[in-house]
């Protein structure tokens, strides 16, 4: 018997979340699925299956972490031919029966959106930087959560054409919490809320009913723990390299076709 734990890359757009679900196609779902194909594991319950996160619907990863034991030798492409090509792992490592991949040493999220509103980022940058540190982020997620209080190590935020990117790191993050963090700035970026509000927002008497950032611009890059090292396959990681290229190859032309049409109804609509 061994446990061994696995770094999984996923393009969350066509699954209903992490989490398994009856009936609906989930990244959780379709893993167990195929570690049972191949005789893994007999069930999550029997090997421990467990996991480091559950990504909302339509969010990405790069770095999510699972782990299960098993009375079999543990090959990553033989699983990847078991899984759709959007799930794939990437790396391994062996762990000791006891580790939890939930209790990380830190997460790596990253936003990516579309600067179409010419957002302030000197007003983003500055209102990132209340949000750095322990704070009670209540209002950034359920309002009955039992421990809202969270760290945040680090929040940056670049440009490069009309892309910005927003990169969040912490150890652990609550429910919608980076995606309404995000949101935050955003509207700070557009000048709807003043930067140096955020201690407001952060004070869990204060109620601002936030709405998250769409969950499509949103990729769980990384999960670190302390003294574990994971060896990445460069068959897989190639193998997924090409997925990426083929699913950004069609919905870059169908973003295309759909930027040809808004120009030509936005022509239509002068002419009248």
């Amino acid at each position: 018997m061994r446990k061994v734990a696995l770094k999984v890359a996923y393009i969350g757009s066509n699954f209903s979340g992490f989490q398994r679900q009856a009936d609906v196609p989930t990244v959780e779902g379709e893993i167990i699925k195929a570690l049972q194909e191949i005789e893994l594991i007999e069930s999550p319950d029997a090997s421990g299956f467990s996991i480091a996160g559950r990504t909302d619907k339509g969010v990405h990863a790069m770095g999510n972490v699972v782990a299960f034991r098993s009375e079999k030798e543990i090959r990553i492409n033989q699983i990847n031919k078991a899984l759709p090509s959007e799930v794939q792992f990437i790396a391994k490592a062996p762990v000791h029966f006891g580790f939890r991949p939930r209790y990380a040493l830190r997460r790596y999220y990253r936003y990516i959106m579309v600067d179409f509103e010419g957002l302030d980022i000197t007003k983003m940058q500055i209102a990132s930087e209340y949000m750095v540190g322990t704070h009670n982020f209540l209002n950034f997620s359920k309002r009955s959560e039992r421990n809202p209080i969270r760290t945040v190590e680090s929040i940056n935020i670049s440009k490069n054409g009309q892309t910005i990117i927003v990169d969040v790191v912490g150890q652990s993050f609550l429910w919608k919490m980076v995606r309404k963090m995000i949101m935050v700035l955003y509207q700070c970026g557009k000048g709807e809320i003043d930067p140096e509000r955020i201690p407001e927002y952060l004070n869990p008497h204060y109620s601002p009913g936030l709405k998250p950032m769409s969950s499509s611009g949103l990729i769980l890059m990384d999960v670190e723990y302390k003294n574990l090292k994971f060896r990445y396959d460069k068959y897989a990681v190639d193998l997924f390299i090409s997925t990426l290229k083929e699913e950004f190859e069609k919905t870059f032309n169908q973003a295309m076709v759909e930027q040809s049409m808004l120009q030509n109804m936005i022509e239509l609509q002068e002419k009248k």
